[in-house]
């Protein structure tokens, strides 16, 4: 497996071999022993899986805070998105700071987004699938949600004049600005 550091510590994207033949291909898009070997110590619970039936679908960035935070292992099922983290911990470096990168079906990449990050993304065609495992279960309670389209993190969605498609919620989110996030740097 391939693993790309990006400049948000926590935040990697994973590009797991694919074997094919005239049938297809095999992939292992998780293994908990060869993720240990990276030094990544994860115990995902849950699995969600979600369509999108129209281009320039957003959602998010979505979050769960504290004692139900979740790290998430994210990777298109079929299409393609623009995937998007947002650090959002108290204290960090890179507080505020986003990452980006285009998972699709034909490029097999994952992004593993940590507790302590928002995450978001765009959908680039119609009927895209998002799957991703969590480590912790869905807490109704403990969900939040920032401004997808905050001007003080300056995310580039990609989208131009383009219409998108959103949620209330995901419409009415507030900004960073004002976000009381309940999660601490903890430089490791």
């Amino acid at each position: 497996m391939q693993v790309v550091y990006t400049k948000l510590k926590g935040v990697v994207v994973l590009i797991p071999p694919r074997i094919g033949d005239n049938r297809g291909f095999f992939s292992e898009t998780w293994n908990k022993a060869r993720m240990e070997a990276h030094g990544f110590h994860f115990d995902f619970v849950q699995d969600n899986h979600s369509m999108s039936a129209t281009t320039n679908t957003v959602r998010g960035l979505h979050f769960q805070a504290p004692p139900h935070a979740q790290d998430k292992l994210v990777r298109c099922g079929r299409g393609a998105l623009f995937d998007v983290a947002v650090d959002i911990r108290n204290g960090s470096p890179t507080y505020g700071q986003w990452f980006g990168v285009e998972l699709s079906f034909e490029n097999g990449k994952q992004l593993l987004v940590p507790a302590g990050f928002a995450h978001g993304f765009v959908t680039r065609c119609p009927e895209t699938e998002i799957i991703y495992k969590c480590s912790d279960y869905y807490a109704h309670a403990a969900e939040g949600a920032i401004a997808w389209d905050d001007p003080d993190i300056g995310i580039d969605w990609g989208l131009g004049d383009l219409p998108q498609v959103l949620s209330d919620k995901d419409a009415q989110a507030p900004s960073l600005a004002d976000l009381d996030s309940p999660f601490t740097f903890e430089d490791a």
